[in-house]
């Protein structure tokens, strides 16, 4: 029988692929398909996770996750003064935004290479609005309430919505010479507005609470507040924020002084005009290094490149403070 059917086969090929066709079909049809289910019935991606690895640390401790970052963060940074050198060789002379066939911008010689330790959510409006914060839910598990200063609203409080929403444990506290309160997501909802605080103040380099509007340090605002310790420092004040910052991390620089107090820095950085010098911005920025300050992200701000046509002179930072022990880098809080 087995001898027929081979002549059979042999004398008609077309009936060999077709055989072959049809079997490869029904298997195929009958495989089980992929499973799709709806976007709400997915589990939170730590779910899938053991237990250890649930901070992204591999069961490292955190002190350890820290230490292994920084060794890795000094690799980045010996990147950097190679590009450097290939492009300058000195700092003056790079071109922050060059043209031509030279492909790279400002924003390539500081990337965010630090790991932040837990997980990383972007909180607040998406497009121009949002941030992304390291830890909400270890600061919302803090044994004291946290707390947040914002610098810059513009009307827009939807950051300072989404994350009392996650950690409603944490106070804000907020500052824009140009607006007279928190945006509606704050005003008009009862359970969030009495935990945020608000005055038209300006932010600067030196106090000058005479002047129209009254301007403070960052320093002198928290020892008006009580304060020793900043969870979260948002900044978005239109350029004000180099010397600002370089005022507030001077005193921090010493390796063997103490650490910024802060636990993470969310910053709109404009690198405008002068700003955008690359020798200044380098000196500036190498500071905020010194103090402790790790970039962990960055998003940059395509809607001002898209709506002006212009240069990306803004991008969005968020660092983490690895100088001074806080809840996000240390167990205990």
């Amino acid at each position: 029988m087995a001898a027929i059917n081979l002549s059979f086969l042999n004398r008609n090929p077309r009936y060999v692929l077709l055989v072959l066709f049809v079997l490869v079909l029904s298997t195929f049809l009958l495989l089980p398909g992929p499973f799709h289910p709806s976007y709400d019935s997915l589990p939170d991606f730590h779910d899938y996770l053991p237990s250890k690895f649930r901070n992204g640390m591999g069961g490292m401790a955190l002190e350890d996750f820290v230490r292994r970052e920084e060794l890795r963060y000094a690799e980045v940074l010996r990147g950097r003064k190679e590009l450097i050198r290939q492009n300058g060789p000195e700092p003056k002379k790079v071109e922050s935004f060059p043209g031509g066939s030279i492909f790279y911008t400002l924003w390539d010689f500081f990337i965010p290479a630090f790991n932040c330790p837990h997980r990383v959510d972007r909180l607040g409006a998406l497009g121009d609005g949002g941030k992304w914060i390291c830890g909400v839910d270890r600061l919302a598990m803090k044994h004291d309430p946290c707390v947040v200063y914002s610098f810059g609203v513009n009307h827009d409080s939807s950051f300072e919505a989404a994350f009392l929403t996650r950690a409603p444990n944490c106070q804000i506290w907020g500052y824009d010479f140009s607006v007279s309160s928190w945006g509606p997501e704050i005003t008009e909802n009862p359970a969030l507005a009495p935990l945020c605080h608000f005055n038209a103040y300006a932010l600067g380099a030196e106090d000058k609470p005479h002047d129209s509007p009254p301007t403070y340090t960052i320093d002198t605002l928290m020892k008006m507040n009580g304060h020793k310790f900043i969870d979260i420092l948002k900044i978005d004040i239109e350029g004000g924020e180099f010397e600002t910052l370089a005022q507030f991390v001077e005193p921090y620089l010493r390796p063997d002084g103490p650490g910024l107090p802060i636990g993470q820095l969310e910053i709109e950085i404009h690198a405008w005009a002068n700003n955008g010098d690359f020798e200044k911005f380098l000196t500036w920025w190498e500071n905020l290094e010194r103090g402790g300050l790790r970039p962990f992200w960055t998003e940059p701000n395509i809607i001002y490149v898209s709506h002006l046509r212009t240069r990306p002179d803004l991008a969005e930072y968020s660092f983490i403070n690895v100088k001074e022990r806080h809840a996000l880098i240390a167990d205990g809080y």
